[in-house]
This record gives C-alpha cells, structure tokens and sequence, in this order.
C-alpha cells in the first residue's frame, strides 16, 4: 500500500500528522536531501513537500518529474506562499495537455 509523506520545517508540518500523513521534519538543506532521498526510493506515492525546502532541492526534485511515483506537490509553509507549487501544477498540466488550462491567458472568464 502507497504512503503519503510530508516533509518540511516542523512548524509547517506537523499539522499533517492529524491527517494521518506520515510527517519529516528537517532543519537543514543536507538533512532535507537524505530524507528526500530515502522518502523517494521507499514506497510513498506523494511526497507533499515545503515550497522552502524544495527551493533547496531543485536538482534532485527535477529527477523524478519525468516518473509516474513518487508524486512531489509542494505546499506553502508558515513563511507564506512563493507561487512554485502553483507553477509547478500548471507546467504538469501544460506538460499533460499541451496547453494551460488553468491560468491562461486565453481563457475566457465566466
């Protein structure tokens, strides 16, 4: 059976674990990369992840865009929202479709 992870600073996360989401809490960029890592290759199908954290994990965040699982949504944390998890949904839609469905500019408003 697929888990679902989150990983993040503590103060962003633990709120995940009422969810029933496994949580990870990290304090640095090098911690964040071994958890990523470990989290990746055991059998978490969605991996919620910081936007912070994940701006620190770009590279190894951009391995596994091309593979059906893990599933890698980042998620704003207490600092606010950053915009990368919006545009991280609307490049995998572009990419899905073709097109962007979502906030186009074509888009008529209704």
């Amino acid at each position: 059976m697929y888990k679902i992870a989150v990983l993040g600073a503590y103060d962003s996360i633990y709120g995940f674990a009422a969810l029933g989401l496994d949580t990870y809490p990290v304090k640095d960029e090098e911690q964040a990369l071994k958890t990523f890592r470990q989290l990746a290759e055991d059998s978490y199908a969605v991996i919620y992840i910081t936007e912070a954290v994940a701006a620190q994990l770009l590279e190894e965040i951009e391995k596994y865009r091309e593979q059906f699982l893990p599933a890698i949504i980042r998620i704003p944390g207490i600092t606010g929202n950053t915009g990368a998890g919006i545009e991280g949904i609307k490049k995998s839609v572009e990419k899905a479709i073709g097109s962007d469905i979502l906030f186009g500019e074509n888009v008529e408003s209704r």
